[in-house]
């Protein structure tokens, strides 16, 4: 007959004894995979932008730059952001929780990030019409102004992430949720 610890392990359920910092400490990313991650993911949405445009036939668009940087930068800050809260979220959990969190994780990361550095950049366009730094008049004008930026990205921006970007998103929840499995037996 086997102890209890052994059947909690086995069965994948969260140990009320184990700390908080604990799961913290074991959802943090390898610099490794945090760095290589960073970077496929952001290539991943800068393609997805482009293949997106390019669908549209918008390619040739004179900020091509600017907005293929965008959506990379935007996946390269949201990867580890995202797999940090979902590895926290999801850890013992079943495959198809940790498939979840994955998902939801990289899409509200990648596309909440994405939008806050198109704020950041909204803003320092607009900034030159706003009130002096500081005062109550200026706080409306930048909160205002942010949250129009975020409304403008999500009715405009997220679908460029369509087709391509959706798909890896399926394929990369589906990969982190198996290889999640593996590292925590």
């Amino acid at each position: 007959m086997e102890g209890k610890a052994a059947v909690r392990a086995k069965v994948l359920i969260a140990d009320p004894d184990r700390p908080k910092r604990y799961r913290l400490a074991h959802s943090v990313p390898s610099l490794r995979e945090a760095i290589l991650g960073a970077l496929c993911w952001g290539f991943a949405m800068a393609l997805s932008a482009w293949l997106a445009l390019w669908f549209r036939e918008n390619d040739a668009t004179f900020h091509l730059k600017s907005i293929l940087g965008l959506y990379a930068w935007g996946g390269i800050v949201a990867w580890p952001l995202s797999l940090f809260a979902a590895r926290c979220l999801s850890q013992n959990r079943p495959a198809e929780t940790r498939f979840s969190a994955f998902f939801l994780c990289l899409a509200a990361g990648t596309i909440g990030t994405t939008a806050f550095l198109f704020a950041l950049d909204y803003r320092t366009f607009y900034a030159q019409w706003h009130a002096m730094t500081g005062t109550r008049t200026w706080l409306f004008q930048f909160a205002f102004t942010s949250l129009a930026a975020f409304y403008q990205f999500l009715v405009l921006g997220v679908r460029l992430y369509l087709p391509l970007g959706a798909v890896a998103l399926v394929a990369t929840s589906l990969l982190l949720a198996r290889s999640d499995a593996r590292q925590r037996r």
